[in-house]
């Protein structure tokens, strides 16, 4: 599975990432009297659009070839620049009518960061998928 990924990384993981990163910033930047009523709670819309982004953050990071760093701690920088995100999400959010900064929108961001990470992580094991790092 991650050797398939890896080999068309560019159209499978790269520009979905962009993709989805750009509705994320779409989505959360129209006004909320704009937004279809989605029968999930806000929380639920967080966590699981956080999750989503911190797996393919991870896949990138653990995929590119052009720093090693970022390679080697894929797992950490995912669910840090995610966290960030997060934040900046939120603060971004105080400027967009009928839309508000909360810290639990926040945390539900983060523990879907993190569950995110967490799946990829057991996947990795479970089929043995070692990242080259390039020296």
């Amino acid at each position: 599975m991650f050797n398939y990924l890896e080999k068309r990384r560019k159209a499978l993981v790269f520009i979905p990432l962009i993709v989805y990163w750009i509705i994320l910033f779409t989505a959360t930047t129209l006004p909320m009297k704009e937004l279809p009523s989605i029968a999930l709670g806000d929380k639920v819309n967080h966590f699981s659009a956080y999750l989503l982004l911190s797996v393919m953050l991870f896949l990138t990071l653990i995929f590119q070839r052009r720093n090693i760093l970022l390679q080697k701690y894929a797992a950490q920088f995912a669910l840090l620049i995610a966290s960030v995100y997060g934040v900046l999400d939120e603060i971004h959010q105080l400027f967009i009518p009928g839309r508000s900064a909360e810290v639990l929108d926040w945390a539900a961001d983060t523990g879907g960061a993190l569950i995110g990470v967490i799946i990829i992580t057991i996947l990795m094991k479970k089929y043995k998928y070692q990242p080259r790092y390039n020296q």
